[in-house]
């Protein structure tokens, strides 16, 4: 007698975006496991084709409300790179504090609202909150200081628009700087508590032998600038991206899957992980003085392989970008001029920089009236969805065994450890368990 299973979630939540997950069984064999990203393309390297490469980096930062500079600064680089801009180290500074900035907000959200609840069985935030409310009213100041960072730097909150190819349109008067340390003093001790907080939780025994992936830099935590490395020998130039790393389409999905290529014949190549727990374990030793404290304090160790202290790794980096922030804003001095000017021509230009969630590539060719001819762009979900299929293939026979809902909820949570940005994939969740 053949007997066939469904589970479905209608909606994946506490992600941003829209998808499902297919998994289908023969008695205790898994098949087959597919993750269906459905929500519609949308298209942004077709239409900046003909734009004003002055307007890119406020289109890019449409991409996702989330992480927004991690698509204007890896605009800015790859278009600097085609043009021969060189910025300024004032320019520079301005913008690892901003980066900083994102890192607060988007990680604070992750950790508090939408990754914590999984620990305690909660379906929301909210729900959380009701049951840890200084630790959630923690976590929603904490992502308020990275928005006002955001908002003194890039403009506002939300799509940042005050920066620009050469550097940004207006730099920051020092008060408006200054009037932020208080709050980013009390921050950093409470990134720190929340920490602690989060190494406490109760994780799943799953640990997997991932090729992990980030950018490195010798002087420097990375964030938008160094060599791509992997825990498996990898060390290459940015340039070098497209050699060893491709996109594929899969007909379950409207999102390019990416492998990583082990020869040039190689069309698909192979799963890796992208994200905090790749760039901790592959930067450890440049982690903040306070960073590293708490990480032996919490008896955090590297190699980390288990996805879902990836929380731990968030809060890690919440330290650093507390940490860095207060450095450079307590050393701030106005300079001119905020941005380098630049003469159009033909050029191409490659950028990869680590977003929250991983490392975004983009590549750039530009003519001499100054438009856009061609633009890819990578983002770091795309590039870590094979790996959650794999990961769920391990992981999947130990919650099996449960009823449906059980095993819909254990997929989720192994899910929402990448903090995955569906939206930003498309250029989940509808849960469907089939057991015969």
């Amino acid at each position: 007698m053949t007997e066939t299973r469904h589970i479905t979630v209608e909606a994946l939540t506490r992600v941003e975006g829209e998808g499902g997950l297919s998994i289908r069984m023969n008695g205790d064999v898994i098949e087959d496991v597919q993750l269906s990203i459905y929500e519609p393309p949308r298209f942004f390297e077709a239409f900046l084709q003909g734009r004003p490469l002055e307007e890119v980096p406020d289109i890019t930062a449409r991409i996702c409300g989330i992480c927004p500079v991690a698509y204007q600064m890896t605009t800015v680089h790859a278009l600097e790179m085609a043009l021969g801009v060189q910025i300024s180290p004032e320019i520079r500074r301005l913008r690892r504090l901003l980066y900083c900035g994102e890192w607060i907000e988007s990680h604070a959200l992750h950790m508090h609202l939408l990754h914590a609840p999984d620990f305690f069985g909660e379906h929301s935030g909210i729900d959380l909150a009701a049951r840890f409310p200084d630790e959630v009213n923690r976590g929603l100041r904490l992502k308020k200081h990275g928005n006002e960072l955001l908002e003194v730097l890039g403009g506002r909150a939300i799509h940042p628009v005050n920066v620009a190819v050469g550097g940004f349109y207006r730099a920051p008067r020092r008060a408006e700087l200054q009037k932020l340390i208080p709050d980013f003093e009390w921050g950093l001790q409470a990134a720190i508590d929340s920490t602690r907080w989060v190494a406490g939780f109760d994780f799943p025994d799953f640990e997997r032998d991932y090729e992990m992936v980030a950018l490195s830099h010798p002087d420097e935590y990375p964030m938008s600038e160094g060599r791509i490395v992997s825990r498996g020998g990898l060390n290459i130039a940015v340039d070098d991206y497209e050699n060893h790393f491709a996109e594929q389409h899969v007909r379950h999905s409207t999102a390019l899957q990416s492998g990583m290529l082990e020869h040039k014949s190689d069309k698909t190549g192979t799963c890796y992980h992208v994200g905090p727990l790749a760039r901790v374990n592959l930067n450890f030793g440049r982690l903040s003085p306070s960073a590293r404290q708490v990480a032996e304090e919490i008896n955090f160790s590297v190699p980390c392989l288990n996805p879902f202290k990836a929380i731990i790794a968030r809060g890690l980096e919440v330290i650093h970008a507390y940490e860095e922030s207060l450095e450079i804003i307590r050393s701030y001095q106005p300079f001119k001029p905020p941005r380098i000017a630049f003469d159009h021509r033909d050029g191409e230009g490659v950028s990869a920089t680590e977003a929250p969630r991983g490392i975004i590539f983009h590549r750039y060719s530009v003519d001499a009236a100054g438009k856009i001819v061609t633009a890819k762009i990578v983002p770091p979900t795309s590039q870590n969805q094979r790996q959650i299929e794999e990961d769920l293939r391990d992981f999947l026979p130990s919650v099996l065994s449960d009823d449906d809902k059980t095993t819909a909820m254990g997929c989720e949570r192994l899910i929402r450890s990448y903090d995955p940005c569906i939206s930003c994939s498309t250029h989940f969740l509808t849960v469907t368990v089939e057991r015969t």
